[in-house]
């Protein structure tokens, strides 16, 4: 039994856990997010002072997000925390946090195939609903799924470069995975703005937008996901045997990948 006479020994030497310091970030992200969510309800009902909450918001939100996210990798990196015992748990984490991600997207898979094999008769029994003309799969969303699963390729290239210990390839095959990302969403815009429905056209608008729009969400989380890892490798943060923030990332873009295809052969192609 390990007595605890000297104090000024390091919690690390007693024990593989990292102990995390007294923090302000949760509490000033709560508050941020809570501001901001009721910004974006005064703004949906045309009420007062929804840009101040917004802005207000955004702004706290953004800050508090970029200072937590800057005092775990001074942790991982310089202060060495983040240990095999550690690097379990977080691994274990991120694992859980994209189970919740397949729950939520599941839900709105749930919501379509509801509505698309039981049409009720307020949309005329027909799915897709009388006057709704859907997108043709086979041009620009044929394109994003391309450009989607090349990125797949890219961010696993990446991955092997780093455990082989090739810092130039592996910030070749990063940045090109962020390229890829960029243009995604680039094209998803152009197709909402050439689509001809919307999304309050009836559930068909509603849901398409909810589906494809959350997942629009996910791919620019991702990409700046990419990017920040991107900025770490450069700087010498990422080795070949410590490198989890890199295989979180990798992680949750493949998720992202795997949803596409979903939406993509779900949506656009049996749904239209």
């Amino acid at each position: 039994m390990v007595k605890l006479k000297n104090y000024n020994i390091k919690e690390n030497e007693l024990h593989p856990f990292h102990l995390v310091r007294p923090s302000p970030w949760p509490i000033t992200v709560s508050f941020s997010l809570f501001f901001f969510l009721m910004g974006l309800v005064k703004w949906m009902h045309n009420l007062d002072y929804a840009q101040i909450f917004l802005h207000f918001g955004g702004i706290g939100l953004t800050f508090a997000i970029y200072n937590w996210f800057r005092d775990i990798v001074y942790e991982a990196t310089f202060e060495g925390h983040h240990t095999r015992k550690v690097r379990q748990g977080l691994r274990m984490g991120m694992a859980l946090f994209i189970l919740s991600e397949v729950m939520f997207f599941f839900s709105f898979f749930f919501a379509y195939f509801h509505s698309a094999l039981s049409p009720s008769v307020g949309i005329g029994c027909t799915w897709p609903p009388k006057g709704i003309e859907t997108i043709d799969p086979y041009e620009l969303p044929l394109l994003n799924t391309a450009l989607l699963l090349t990125s797949g390729l890219t961010v696993t290239w990446a991955h092997k470069a780093i455990i082989a210990g090739n810092k130039k390839e592996s910030a070749h095959a990063l940045s090109l995975t962020v390229l890829l990302g960029g243009i995604f969403t680039y094209f998803q815009l152009v197709e909402y703005d050439n689509a001809t429905f919307s999304i309050t056209d009836g559930i068909y608008g509603s849901l398409f937008y909810m589906m494809t729009g959350f997942h629009g969400i996910h791919v620019i989380i991702g990409t700046l996901f990419l990017v920040v890892c991107l900025v770490r490798l450069l700087k010498n943060h990422f080795t070949k045997k410590t490198h989890f923030g890199f295989e979180a990332a990798a992680w949750y873009w493949h998720f992202v990948d795997i949803v596409w295809i979903y939406l993509y052969a779900v949506v656009y192609i049996w749904g239209s």
